[in-house]
């Protein structure tokens, strides 16, 4: 038999228990069709791995892929520790754009600048220009003068949407913006046309290849500022088309997406798509997955739903708030699920997580579903008392655990040292029985999948503390999180998370073999090459071309 890849003197960790480790691999059709027994085998292409560890294909079950693409072309603001520094990369962008043009920039970080932009600042700044800026927590935004007036804050003419809040200081609004008060921004600017969002697609695509991704769950399209358009989906599909899409995509629609459907009194699909699309409806390359329905904020941005009070938010919602009516949401819930749509639910304080499984146990009670696999992303305050909650339904946590690292420690201030140790758990869920599997949630925190092993091992903050210890897990747990484990959370761990005969060909070639160095290393390992479906998404000059 010839076959299309032929990989040989590889150290590769398979992750598959049947044969954990090989030295060669076969690959025919984008598909592993044979391990180390491969002497009978030629081969259109041999890839001499000259000892390299190969793990299978990382898979992030959380980001926003749009949303980083598009950040790539606007003014990145992660990382800045003075608003002075945020105020000149506005005016710089503005030298290059018309008077009317909108100054957009993202990822800012309130608690290392010292504070909020000021819409009187960011007018000097923009010379007059629209400014709008988001932080990197996707919950809070800064904008100026002429976009409150656009949006009708300014004068009052257009109210506060609920579920969100506009911020005041004793000279009228500041600008900043929480929730679901973007929107109205939002609206004014979106949706972007389908070659933006495509090629926001493609830039993401390359730096997640580049980072050993071979799959990745966008949370939330269709609806949303992270890429607002009806065509997103369609974004995604000509960017497969056009042989630009590096990683395999499982697209989630908000629940702002999902309409009433006529049907068959019958029948329970009285919510969802149109024609009965439903999670799993797509292919190998680009598939629906769960419905995303937002329930709370951001601890970040204290707008999480929490029990007890923030320690450090002396006035405003010291217990965080709701999106919406939690009985509208729940209805939500339950009719997505009758509808065979799998839910994941963002809940980030424990009063959220508590909505979330209350309307699971719901959805659960009126339309029983074996194996549904609904989620909860982020679940970053986990109180005890909610981890046989959720262990009964098999409830997925999708927790970041790089946050620790970016965001830990103003977290931490934000909970007290009493709520601490239930931040982003790892150990308790998988003590409680529960899948774990890896993600970013980047933009808001930075994606690379080494990176966040490196925090599931150590979890440790950027100020050197360490939080929750009991929750730390070995290398080897770290790496099935993003491996196994997030491709059992997509339900396709039939075809990826593990390299074994049958399975998708995706995998990575690293510089290391991370399960036998320092854990502080790990996230300075070099991504030699990344195969998705035996073709090469990076590192093109690591591998030969077929004779």
């Amino acid at each position: 038999m010839r076959v299309d890849l032929m990989v040989h003197n590889a150290n590769i960790l398979t992750l598959h228990e049947a044969h954990p480790r090989a030295h060669s691999m076969a690959v025919h059709h984008g598909r592993v069709v044979a391990l180390d027994d491969t002497s009978h085998l030629t081969a259109a292409a041999v890839l001499d791995a000259r000892g390299a560890t190969i793990t299978p294909g990382f898979a992030d079950a959380h980001n926003h892929m749009a949303w980083f693409g598009l950040g790539l072309s606007e003014i990145d603001l992660s990382g800045l520790t003075g608003l002075h520094q945020l105020y000149r990369r506005v005016t710089d962008r503005a030298a290059q754009l018309g008077p009317d043009d909108y100054v957009i920039g993202t990822g800012y970080d309130h608690t290392l600048l010292g504070g909020h932009p000021h819409r009187a600042d960011l007018d000097a700044a923009a010379g007059g220009r629209p400014v709008w800026l988001r932080h990197r927590s996707g919950h809070v935004s800064s904008v100026n003068t002429p976009v409150l007036a656009a949006t009708g804050l300014l004068d009052g003419s257009t109210p506060v949407p609920a579920g969100g809040v506009m911020a005041h200081d004793e000279h009228g609004p500041t600008g900043v913006l929480e929730e679901q008060a973007q929107n109205l921004v939002v609206d004014l600017v979106m949706p972007y046309p389908l070659h933006r969002l495509q090629a926001a697609v493609a830039r993401a695509s390359q730096v997640y290849a580049s980072e050993g991704l071979t799959h990745v769950t966008e949370a939330g399209i269709g609806s949303g500022w992270m890429g607002k358009s009806p065509l997103e989906l369609a974004a995604y599909q000509a960017a497969r088309d056009a042989g630009e899409l590096c990683v395999r995509v499982q697209l989630m629609p908000t629940v702002d997406a999902l309409h009433p459907v006529s049907g068959h009194a019958g029948d329970a699909m009285t919510f969802g798509l149109d024609l009965g699309m439903r999670t799993g409806f797509g292919d190998d390359w680009v598939r629906l997955g769960p419905m995303k329905i937002w329930l709370d904020g951001s601890l970040v941005a204290r707008t999480a739903a929490v029990l007890e009070p923030f320690c450090d938010h002396g006035h405003g919602h010291r217990h965080g708030y709701f999106q919406a009516d939690p009985e509208a949401m729940t209805d939500q819930v339950v009719a997505a699920h009758a509808g065979g749509w799998r839910v994941a639910c963002h809940a980030i304080g424990d009063r959220a997580v508590d909505l979330a499984l209350e309307a699971f146990e719901h959805a659960h009670a009126k339309h029983p579903r074996p194996d549904v696999r609904h989620r909860i992303e982020h679940a970053g305050i986990t109180r005890p008392d909610q981890l046989q909650r959720m262990a009964d339904p098999g409830v997925i946590p999708v927790p970041q655990h790089h946050f620790l690292y970016e965001i830990g420690d103003t977290m931490a201030e934000a909970v007290g040292a009493d709520r601490q140790p239930m931040l982003y758990r790892h150990a308790s869920f998988l003590a409680a029985g529960l899948c774990v599997p890896g993600s970013s949630d980047r933009p808001v925190a930075p994606g690379p999948p080494l990176a966040g092993i490196q925090s599931m091992v150590l979890r440790r903050t950027r100020a050197g503390n360490t939080l929750g210890p009991d929750e730390r897990v070995d290398v080897h747990t770290a790496l099935r999180a993003y491996t196994i484990d997030a491709a059992w959370a997509a339900g396709e761990e039939d075809q990826r998370g593990t390299l074994a005969p049958g399975k998708l060909a995706d995998f990575v070639l690293l510089g290391d073999d991370i399960t036998a160095i320092d854990p502080d290393r790990i996230a300075a390992t070099e991504v030699v090459a990344t195969f998705a479906g035996g073709r090469c998404t990076h590192g093109k000059e690591a591998v030969p071309a077929a004779p």
